[in-house]
Parts: structure tokens; C-alpha cells; sequence
């Protein structure tokens, strides 16, 4: 018996002997060039760079892994805890290998042999680190030893606390999140403090396999294995028995990822993922994990928005119907089948498509791809008249049979009144229209360049150019101001009286002659400069201002016949509003790395007394240095707005005297009516806006800046400035107001009925005579003044040249 037992002895030894001498021989062949796992000690995963607009709502995410990137010590115990629990439950005690867990595995897949049921695994929170860091995703044995011998040097390397803070932001938890942080956000709408025990359960159990419990597709298969994770924290003592079974009765309530994102900011955030690119490479924008603090005024987007999608839609309905979109030959079967095959259209939303089934003169019945059905009355299409060309339409509408017919797919829009406000029926809808023309809204703060809205067409998902920053047009009379402006900083003022008259000249060879005309074909004599911007008379007509970076030297360009963008035009209409100071333009506010470090800022300037945890009531409100460059002075920039201010209340922006808040601006037509223009202001928001077709075609007779911009511009100041005080345009020190004659530009006199206050700059003041300003410089003049009086200084200017005033 004793030498049985010794034979035995012997026999393990010799074994024991061999495994281990396998063993090593296994781990030396395996151990020989795996990836370096110190690396891991300073790894940077990939994150997402995310946008918020100015108030801190999100806007926009740029990654090619959805990551966010928490340290350790802010991830809430509750999730650590599921998932040692759902992962790995002896996570604190092996050395990178679960022997106790591999035991187990073999013993339950032994028994589950031809169940066809799944093996057990028992890799370990630090092998998943191991692969998921370091090698492929490969199903081998192979693969496993690799993955177990790095395991075992990664936690001879790294404390426990650093693995599992490597583990959780980088394990893949479907819905294209990668990390805990992400998961919570696109799952629940939450950061990771404000997960509940069961949300916390539910992030747990998809490590294994994401897709076999989506929340949405798989709902009974998530319940099943996020309550099985719920009992394995109750077996680990995280949870008492009461707690594991009170979060098990609460639903796995996943939201709407997109519920937190300002949808209608689609061209700002592409305008800003732009110069995130330019500025730090594809790298940095994708997995750099930026955090981007922008301008964007959430609620003024909207508005900019809408606005500017409504004044397109009536624009495009002046001039008549185009037509359906597309027809079924019969609705007969399964139409609704065949109507919801039709290739999407996502920028329609909130118009949807529909296609008319029966179909007569008072009505007709629309059916949707839901199988649903609507009601199209009469008087919601009377506008369709037919389109014959920009100029013309075609008869009357008597009858809905006059617009569409049984198997047209037309675009609706629900309704629940009709053009008095009186009730419709359930299921009532309006005939829509895509419109063909476009176009670009803009607002800024004037004293700070920050863009607050910006609407770069009617919709982003039908094309992504950019009418604010991207489309190069005519700005036609808008661009007024700033040969104006050139004409009071040379001692000219608003009151100068100049010869609207036919003007000629001879362009040269073979060019004919350079006739302009006003817009009404008529010529109305000596007129002050005022009264020629504000009914925008040509006849009497930067790059300071950074309108245009080549300007032509021409007399055309000073009619606004350069190109330039509508953000080139708002910014110089701001540094006019704003007392002649230089601004650029700015999306962005401030830019963050990673760690929270400010990397870009765009106010520079510094403040030491601006901590917010010093600030208490009763404390001045601290002031920092204006370093802006003066681009013209005060009182110039002042003349300008007051005679900007005089085109809304007696020219051609008057419709926009129903705002009932100060503003000034200008309108801006090209020639045929191919653009159409309103860039203007209020004292502390400056707005452009611009209308037109992609490739340039006329608008239409009579369709100028007053008839097509104008309504959007006044339809958007209407919201934007709803609940702001009416302030005035601040009026420098150095400006005198005098009463003048509106018309003659003479001081007023008693009996005068077109009285208003000019504005005039120190060393000038308004003139007492008859003087008229004609082509060459020279005056006619009656009365008691004289060419070169301080009451007259312009008339001892030198002979203009062909780049002078006209």
C-alpha cells in the first residue's frame, strides 16, 4: 500500500512536472511579440467631439466612435458594481485569469454538450481589456491564450482601479456607444449620475452581445437579461432583496436620442464641424473628444427658420402650381404599399405625402402610407393656379379637379383651421409645395460678431450648400451704405442735395453705354442723399468692411454689382449699427480638449476679476478693454443708420414699421429681379437676408428685396425681438439733430410738413440755399449761401473721377 502510494505521489509529481513544463513552454511560444500592454498606461481612446449651442443644449456629435471618456472616480459605484457583477464577480481577487470561473465554464459546457445551447465563457474584465485594447476579435484558441497571458501582465502592470476605468469607457454597448458615458446618453438620455439601479442593470448585461437585447427590437429578451443582472448584485450583496426587487419592476425606459438635439441647426453645426476640421484635422474633430461651446441661440434658430422656410413657401405660391409630384396608374390594390416604396424625402417633415383616391369639385380623399385617409377642401388649394412662367399663371381655381386627379401623390399638410379661423373636421389637409426658390437667414450680435441663427436654405436634408456663407451673389442697392458712407467721411451729409438725372457714359469700344436707372424708370431731380437710400434711387449713388476682398473698380460696383455672401453683408451692416467698430464673425465661443483645458477662445481678452466663485451681490460688474478697430467714425456710422432708419419708416423696408420696435436697414435688388435682399438691424441684433434661385434666374416682375425679403426679415424681427424693449439707436456725442426739410434738405421752417430730425456732424450743418451737387462736382446755386461756407463745406471738393459718387 505504502509503495502504491508513493508510485502515485510520484506519478502527479511527474505530471505536475510536464503541465507546468508545458505550460511555460505554452506561455514562452504565445508570449513571444504580443503587443506592448504598457502603452496602455497612457492610452487616449478615440472621443467624440461634441457641439452645444449657447445655452448648453446639444446640437451636434462628430465621431467615428460614439465616446465619451469619464475618469474612474466620477463613475458612480452603482455601475461599477453591475458590471463586476454581470462581468466578472471574482473581479478583485484573480490575477487576471479566473481559474475558479474557467472550472466552472468546462463543468457547465460538459453538461450543455449537444443542448445546442451557447458555451459559457469566463473571460475576465482584464482579458476583455486585453482584447479589446490589444488584439482582434478572432475565435481561437490561440486568441485565448494570447489574451490570458496578457491579462496576467496587464495586472501585474496596472492596479485594478485603472483596468476597470480602461474597461468601462471602452466596451462596446451597441446603439453606436462606445463606453459607459455614451451608452447613457444615447440609451436614457442621462449622464451617469443620474442612472438609476435598473438603467445602471440594463448597460450591464450588453457587453456579451448588444443586438440580442436592444431595448426596442428585443424588449422581453432586455427585461430577461437586465433582471438577471439585477439578482447577480443581490447575490453580491450590492443590493438588499427590497431594492433588487423594486428595480426590477421599473420598465427599461430608452428615449429618443434626438429628443435632446436642436434639430433645426443642421447648416450651423455643419458651418461649425467645417472649421473644426480646419483647425484641428480629421483626428482631432472625430476623436479628439473637443467640447465645443458655440453661439447658437437656440430659440432664435427656430424662428430664423421658420421664417425663412414661410417666406419662401409664399413666394413660391404667388406663382403658381407645378404640378404632382409623381402619380400611381391606378389605386386600385395595395396603394398605400405602393406609396410608401416611393424613395423617402426627409426634408419634407411636417408636409407629408399623399395620394389623391376620389377626387371632385368641392374636395378630394387622400389616402397615406399608413392607410389612413384625409380630407383636401376646395378652399385649401385655390392658390394653385397654374405656373405658365415666373410673369404669368394661369386661370382661376373653381374647382379641386382644376388642380390634382385620382392617382396624383401630392404634398399636404395638416390643418386645423382655415384663412377666417374657424374650426376644419378631423384629418384636414393643405395642398403644399417644395419651393424652387431659396435662400439664407442670418442674425449676429452687432457688438460682438457672435452668430446667434443661421438658416442656410429651406431645408438641410434637401441640399447642404450654404446660402449664408457659401453662395457668392449681387447684393444690389444693400450695398448703398458703403458708398454713402464714403461720401459723408469726404464732407458730404445726409442733407446734400445731388441731380437724379439720366447719367451716360461711354464704356469704351465695342461696349456700348452705361445707362442706370432707378427701379422705377423715372428721374426725380435734385434729391438729398437721404431720400435717395431710403426710396434706393441708383442714380444718386469695401473693403474696409470686409464685403469684398477684390473690389471692381468700376462704377457698377458702387450699384452693388460685386459678388459677395450674405455673412460678408451683415457683419458691415453690424459695424455700422454698432458705432464703426471692426468685428468677425463667430460660431464658436470657446473650444475644450479632453481634459477641460481651454484651447480657443474667441474674446481673448483677459479678466482677472471674472471668477464666478468670487462673485457675490453688491459687486461691480467688472470692464474689460474694447479692441476693436475703428473701421469709420462714430458719427459716420450714426448718419448711416439714422438714413437706414428713415428706409423702414418712409422707404422701401415701410412694411417693416409693423414690427413697432426701431430698425433700419436696406433693401437690395439686381437687375431682371434675380436677387432680392434685406440686410438691417436693430440697436443690438443685426439680420440679413438673402432670396434667390441656385442657378440665377429672374424672380419675377415686381418680385424685389421690399416684396420677397423684407416679409421674412419682418416675420423673424417679430419673434426675435417679442419680449425685448423698444431701445433706440444710440446717437453719439459728437451728432447734432436738427430739423430739416425732408425734401430739400433746408433747415425747417414754420408751415414745413415733411419736418424730420437730421443728423449732422460737428463741422457741418444743414444749408439755407438751393445748392445741387451735379455730375463734375459743380452747383447750382440761389439763395444767401456760398461754395465753400462752413454751411456748404462739400462744394470745395475736387472734380470727382469715374470712382467717385456715381
Amino acid at each position: 500500500m505504502k509503495r502504491f502510494f508513493l508510485y502515485s505521489l510520484g506519478l502527479c509529481c511527474l505530471f505536475g512536472i510536464i503541465g507546468i513544463g508545458a505550460a511555460f513552454a505554452v506561455f514562452m511560444h504565445y508570449g513571444k511579440g504580443l503587443p506592448d500592454y504598457r502603452q496602455l498606461a497612457d492610452y487616449q481612446p478615440p472621443i467624440m467631439t461634441r457641439v452645444h449651442a449657447g445655452d448648453g443644449r446639444l446640437i451636434a456629435e462628430f465621431a467615428k466612435q460614439h465616446r465619451s471618456f469619464v475618469p474612474i472616480e466620477t463613475i458612480p459605484d452603482v455601475v461599477k458594481q453591475a458590471f463586476i457583477s454581470a462581468e466578472d464577480q471574482h473581479y478583485y481577487e484573480h490575477f487576471g485569469v479566473d481559474v475558479i470561473g474557467i472550472a466552472r465554464a468546462v463543468v457547465t459546457n460538459l453538461k450543455n454538450l449537444g443542448s445546442g445551447r451557447r458555451p459559457v465563457g469566463a473571460s475576465t474584465i482584464t482579458q476583455q481589456v486585453a482584447k479589446n485594447f490589444l488584439l482582434t476579435n478572432e475565435t481561437s484558441l490561440e486568441r485565448k491564450i494570447k489574451e490570458a497571458i496578457l491579462a496576467i501582465r496587464i495586472e501585474k502592470a496596472f492596479s485594478k482601479t485603472h483596468i476597470l476605468e480602461l474597461y468601462l469607457n471602452e466596451i462596446y454597448l451597441g446603439y453606436g456607444s462606445y463606453g459607459v458615458a455614451a451608452a447613457a446618453l444615447n440609451y436614457f438620455n442621462k449622464s451617469l449620475d443620474e442612472l438609476t439601479i435598473s438603467d445602471a442593470a440594463f448597460l450591464a448585461g450588453l457587453p456579451k452581445a448588444p443586438n440580442n437585447y436592444h431595448p426596442i427590437r428585443k424588449p422581453e429578451a432586455a427585461l430577461i437579461r437586465r433582471n438577471y443582472v439585477i439578482g447577480r448584485m443581490q447575490e453580491d450583496g450590492y443590493l438588499d432583496p427590497r431594492t433588487a426587487e423594486r428595480a426590477r419592476l421599473q420598465p427599461i425606459d430608452v428615449v429618443d436620442r434626438e429628443a435632446n438635439q436642436v434639430f433645426d441647426a443642421a447648416f450651423f453645426a455643419e458651418e461649425v464641424r467645417r472649421e473644426l476640421l480646419d483647425k484641428y484635422g480629421e483626428s482631432g474633430l472625430y476623436e479628439g473628444g473637443l467640447a465645443v461651446h458655440t453661439t447658437l441661440d437656440p430659440e432664435m434658430q427656430l424662428q430664423a427658420q421658420q421664417a425663412l422656410r414661410e417666406g419662401l413657401v409664399e413666394y413660391d405660391r404667388r406663382h403658381g402650381w407645378r404640378g404632382a409630384a409623381a402619380r400611381l396608374d391606378s389605386v386600385a390594390g395595395d396603394w398605400a404599399k405602393r406609396l410608401a416604396e416611393l424613395d423617402p424625402e426627409p426634408w419634407l417633415a411636417p408636409w407629408v405625402r399623399a395620394v389623391v383616391l376620389e377626387a371632385d369639385e368641392k374636395s378630394a380623399r387622400l389616402g397615406f402610407t399608413d392607410g389612413s385617409d384625409g380630407t383636401l377642401p376646395l378652399q385649401e388649394v385655390t392658390w394653385a393656379r397654374a405656373y405658365v412662367s415666373e410673369n404669368e399663371r394661369g386661370q382661376r381655381i373653381r374647382a379641386v379637379t382644376d388642380v390634382v386627379s385620382v392617382g396624383d401623390i401630392i404634398i399636404v399638410e395638416a390643418v386645423t383651421k382655415d384663412d377666417e379661423g374657424k374650426d376644419y373636421p378631423a384629418s384636414t389637409y393643405a395642398l403644399r409645395q417644395a419651393p424652387k426658390i431659396d435662400g439664407g437667414l442670418v442674425a449676429m450680435d452687432p457688438h460682438t460678431g457672435r452668430v446667434l441663427a443661421m438658416a442656410g436654405g429651406f431645408s438641410f436634408a434637401r441640399s447642404q450648400f450654404n446660402r449664408v456663407t457659401q453662395a457668392l451673389r449681387q447684393p444690389g442697392s444693400s450695398f448703398k451704405p458703403f458708398v454713402y458712407l464714403a461720401a459723408l467721411e469726404r464732407g458730404f451729409t445726409p442733407a446734400t442735395r445731388i441731380l437724379d438725372a439720366p447719367f451716360v457714359i461711354d464704356q469704351g469700344a465695342g461696349l456700348g453705354k452705361w445707362k442706370p436707372a432707378n427701379y422705377s424708370n423715372r428721374f426725380y431731380g435734385p434729391s438729398t442723399m437721404r431720400l435717395g437710400i431710403e426710396k434706393s434711387r441708383n442714380l444718386i449713388t469695401a473693403m474696409r468692411f470686409g464685403i469684398v476682398r477684390d473690389m471692381q473698380r468700376t462704377l457698377a460696383a458702387s450699384l452693388g454689382s460685386v459678388e459677395t455672401t450674405l455673412m460678408r453683408m451683415t457683419t458691415g451692416y453690424a459695424m455700422l449699427v454698432n458705432g464703426g467698430k471692426r468685428i468677425t464673425p463667430t460660431l464658436i465661443d470657446r473650444i475644450q480638449d479632453r481634459t477641460g483645458k481651454v484651447v480657443f477662445r474667441h474674446d481673448e481678452r483677459s479678466c482677472t476679476t471674472c471668477t464666478a466663485s468670487e462673485w457675490h451681490d453688491g459687486m461691480a460688474v467688472p470692464l474689460l478693454p474694447d479692441t476693436r478697430e475703428t473701421v469709420t467714425s462714430p458719427e459716420s456710422a450714426y448718419q448711416i443708420v439714422s438714413m437706414l432708419q428713415g428706409v423702414v419708416e418712409r422707404g422701401t423696408g415701410a412694411k417693416l414699421r409693423a414690427v413697432g420696435k426701431p430698425l433700419g436697414g436696406k433693401t437690395g435688388t439686381t437687375n431682371d429681379y434675380v436677387d432680392a435682399w434685406f440686410v438691417g438691424f436693430a440697436p443690438d441684433l443685426a439680420v440679413g437676408v438673402y432670396t434667390g434661385f441656385d442657378e440665377p434666374s429672374s424672380l419675377g416682375r415686381g418680385e424685389a428685396g421690399s416684396a420677397v425679403a423684407v416679409p421674412i426679415f419682418r416675420d423673424f424681427m417679430k419673434q426675435a425681438l417679442a419680449n425685448k424693449p423698444a431701445i433706440p439707436f444710440r446717437v453719439p456725442s459728437g451728432i447734432r439733430l436738427v430739423r430739416i426739410d425732408g425734401k430739400t434738405g433746408r433747415v425747417a421752417r414754420i408751415g414745413d410738413d415733411n419736418v424730420i430730425l437730421e443728423a449732422f456732424k460737428p463741422d457741418t450743418s444743414p444749408s439755407d440755399t438751393d445748392s445741387v451737387l451735379i455730375s463734375g462736382g459743380e452747383t447750382e446755386i440761389s439763395g444767401t449761401g456760398a461754395p465753400g461756407s462752413p454751411s456748404q463745406p462739400m462744394l470745395n471738393m475736387p472734380k470727382p473721377s469715374t470712382g467717385g459718387l456715381y
